[in-house]
């Protein structure tokens, strides 16, 4: 009996754990991935406490403003995603022309999105902000937020561009394995934005103090200059990126390609569209508690964002290693490896959010906001730390489902839970019912839980193991 508990506790390790050369590869992959995600989010932080400290409302402003990019900005992942899993199937086939086809096929729906975005912002950006601003009583406050908040987006429109094109590029060399050029100029981008938000918002150097509207010209320009570097570095060196070479050619794509990445990249784009929107549905509901709320919420997520990039670079990794596995036919060894990945996503979870229980206090103390702005915070922060695990597991699942080509289990995985439970939850707590902010906004999102057992079923009856490009070699 103990010789059979004991062999089964190490064929648990030995399914769970991997070796060193497994974490070397998995950290080579991540690590870069890491390092740009972290410091977009740490100058992200340093920007949002920047705008903190000019006031609550310039705060508030950009917090909505940015809810409402950040559903654009999840549209332009959720249209290179459903490219991006043929891309590095493609590059694990090492057909280098299925790339430049996935590569050409993101150019043409991310300017279509572009395109789209600043029609819908330029002609009702003030009534979506508008949404936000419940709070009764406060209509002085209020009129001051919306204020903050168009200008901050009017001036954002501009970086829309540069900002889809980056993300064509820095896509498309993840899924052939090159994390370390993105990383580079995600760096890069982000020193020219904190250089720039310093000067600009306070008006340092002689520079008038911009406040807001500084700090997105800083954002715009960075932007530019993140995606200058990834293009040009690209292209600069032959053989540097060879998948690349001549991809601006033609612009044309095999229709029988183009007809399967959106026949397997629409519920993938749609996917990311509704659960963007849905986060910003939320927002809304939690908001109808007051101007206080969003503030409190943009303090959290600011912090959150900076610990969150552990557990979304393991997505990445889930996305190209185990992408590239099924690509080459490996499917044993593709289903051992998503094993290890979410055990090593959910241990690594369980630290960091270890690490954010004691921030949590003292954060919120660096904005210039009032002592209810700052106690919420707090509390938001630590129901993030809690759950930490759970959202490191349930994205693992997204990312292995999607490796696979299985876009409308993720869409069924993903945003119609969020649509069918999550909002319905917070729609009828926050508008019928008394329950304070901090327990309704606990629950909402404690709700997850139930995606970790569905995911956990789904991952492990291996309806994601699949290789869907073998055919177009």
């Amino acid at each position: 009996m103990h010789t059979k508990e004991t062999g089964g506790r190490a064929g648990l390790r030995k399914r769970l754990i991997g070796d060193k050369n497994f974490y070397k590869m998995v950290l080579t992959v991540t690590i870069p991935i890491m390092i740009q995600n972290g410091i977009t989010n740490f100058v992200s932080l340093l920007d949002n406490i920047m705008v903190g400290q000019v006031g609550t409302e310039q705060m508030s402003g950009v917090a909505v403003a940015n809810q409402l990019l950040f559903v654009f900005n999840i549209c332009i992942f959720g249209a290179i995603s459903g490219a991006g899993i043929f891309g590095a199937q493609f590059f694990g086939n090492g057909n280098y022309e299925g790339v430049r086809n996935a590569f050409r096929f993101k150019l043409m729906i991310c300017a279509a999105l572009v395109l789209l975005a600043i029609g819908i912002f330029l002609a009702g950006g003030e009534g979506l902000i508008s949404l936000y601003l419940n709070e009764e009583g406060s209509a002085q406050d209020a009129a001051r937020t919306l204020g903050y908040g168009k200008a901050y987006l009017m001036c954002m429109l501009a970086g829309l561009v540069p900002y889809a094109l980056a993300q064509v590029y820095a896509s498309t060399l993840r899924e052939a394995g090159e994390t370390v050029l993105p990383m580079k100029a995600g760096v890069a981008a982000v020193l020219v934005n904190l250089a720039l938000n310093y000067v600009l918002i306070y008006g340092k150097f002689g520079a008038p103090a911009l406040g807001v509207v500084g700090a997105a010209i800083a954002t715009v320009i960075s932007r530019y200059v993140e995606c200058l570097i990834v293009a040009l570095s690209s292209h600069g060196k032959r053989g540097k990126a060879s998948y690349l070479d001549g991809v601006y050619r033609t612009l044309r794509i095999p229709s029988r390609l183009a007809g399967q990445i959106v026949l397997r990249g629409t519920p993938l784009m749609i996917n990311e569209a509704l659960w963007a929107a849905g986060m910003a549905v939320l927002m809304q509901c939690y908001s109808l508690r007051g101007l206080s709320v969003i503030a409190g919420l943009n303090i959290s997520s600011t912090l959150s964002n900076l610990f969150n990039v552990v557990y979304l670079a393991l997505g990445n990794a889930v996305a190209i290693i185990v992408g590239q596995l099924l690509g080459a036919g490996k499917m044993e060894e593709a289903r051992d490896t998503d094993t290890k990945l979410l055990a090593f996503s959910v241990g690594s979870c369980l630290i960091i959010g270890a690490l954010m229980v004691p921030v949590a206090a003292l954060f919120p103390r660096m904005y210039n906001t009032t002592p209810e702005v700052r106690s919420l915070a707090e509390r938001f922060i630590l129901i993030a730390a809690a759950l930490m695990p759970v959202q490191g597991f349930t994205n693992a699942c997204y990312f292995t489902m999607r490796s696979g080509g299985k876009t409308f289990v993720t869409f069924l995985f993903d945003s119609v839970f969020l649509w069918v439970v999550s909002i319905p939850l917070a729609f009828v707590l926050s508008r019928f019912t008394a329950l304070p902010i901090v327990p309704l906004y606990f629950i909402c999102q404690a709700v997850d839980i139930v995606k970790c057992v569905i995911g956990f079923v789904m991952v492990r009856r291996g309806v994601w193991i699949h290789n869907f490009v073998t055919a177009e070699k």
